[in-house]
Parts: structure tokens; sequence; C-alpha cells
């Protein structure tokens, strides 16, 4: 969703912005590569200890709850579709292939960016929603089992590392549009790399699965 779908990336920064300024440092773009694509429970530990706070769960509930409460404000904005989206999830409909929304974002913001009619999905599922979250595979092995198909039939459409690896541990093909400065992804067979979604199309996607 983040930074693939929707345009959040600037909106998550500046929330993660003033996070740092309320934790007496100046954000980090080292910082911000490497969170990518991970769950608050993963990245609010990481922004914590990178500004030399504890990390206990009074103080990873408080940052949290910063962020959530920051972003829901942000998202009331009507994030805009990236490039490419809205003529591939189109193209993808037009071909009856069936669509999910996976996130690591919560589901209160997940339901916040859906509100404004993005879509269409069979399905979403957001990050609060899995014991594991990328990169660990559980959140696309998940949403392939919801809809009834097999993994390796899938393409995964990520913008961070976090999200590749785990769309490569599920054992989907993948297309990688990275966002954040800092991400980079190795081409292999089945994991393909496009500078947005603007390059991907049936014929792409159809070529990674049969690989």
């Amino acid at each position: 969703m983040d930074g693939l779908l929707v345009d959040s990336e600037p909106l998550w920064t500046r929330a993660e912005i003033d996070l740092a300024a309320e934790l007496g440092g100046a954000w980090s773009d080292q910082l911000k590569a490497a969170i990518a694509g991970t769950r608050l429970d993963v990245a609010v530990p990481a922004i914590l200890e990178h500004y030399g706070h504890p990390t206990d769960p009074d103080a990873v509930a408080w940052a949290s709850q910063f962020l959530l409460d920051r972003m829901v404000g942000l998202y009331a904005e009507n994030p805009p579709l990236l490039e490419g989206v809205t003529d591939l999830l189109a193209a993808v409909a037009g071909a009856g292939i069936p669509q999910a929304l996976v996130s690591s974002s919560y589901r209160l913001l997940v339901d916040a960016v859906l509100a404004h009619g993005y879509g269409p999905f069979e399905l979403s599922l957001s990050g609060d929603e899995v014991t594991h979250g990328k990169p660990h595979p559980e959140p696309y092995l998940t949403a392939a089992a919801r809809l009834g198909v097999r993994p390796k039939d899938c393409v995964v459409l990520e913008d961070s590392a976090a999200g590749v690896l785990a769309g490569e541990a599920a054992g989907c093909a993948v297309v990688a549009v990275p966002s954040v400065a800092g991400v980079s992804v190795l081409e292999t067979p089945r994991t393909a790399v496009r500078r947005s979604l603007a390059d991907v199309d049936l014929e792409l996607l159809q070529a990674l699965v049969s690989r």
C-alpha cells in the first residue's frame, strides 16, 4: 500500500520527522531505508534505539501511538495513487485475476486509504492481522490461502526490501518498485525490478509466473 499503491511515503516521512523531533534528533534517510516495509512493532523499537531512547513496552506504545495518530490525520489528505496504478489494476481486473492488498500498516490505516475508493481488491490484509510481519512470508501465504490460489501462481508487487523478501520466501514471483532511497533489490528469474508500475503489464506478470 504505502509507497506503491498510494504516494504515502512522504506522509510517513512527515510523521517520522515529527517523531524524531520529539525524540530530540533529526530524521535519518539511512534509518528510513532500514525500516521501510516493516510493521510498527519492528520499526518503532529501531527508531527509539537509533535515537538512544529506551525500547521498553511503554516507550514503544507511546511512539507507535504518536505515529498512528499523526498518520490518520495525514491520510485525510487523500494520498494520490502512484504512477501506473490505475492502468495496471484495471488490466488485471479485466483479465479476471483476483487482487489482494497486503500491507504492513495497521488496519485502521489500511481502511483510511481504502475509504478513498482505491481498488478493486478481493481482500485486504493488514500488518496487525498476522502473527509475523514482512519479511516473514506469513502475510503473502495468508493472502494466497484466502484467495484460494497457490503462492507460486501469484505475483507480489512491492516497494520495500522487507516486502520483496516476504514475497520470495512465500514462493511468489515478485515485481519490485523501490520507493525509498537506499533500497536495492537483486533481480532473479522470478523477481523483476522496475522504475514504476507504469513499466509493469500483464505480459511481465505472466512471464514471471511461468518461470
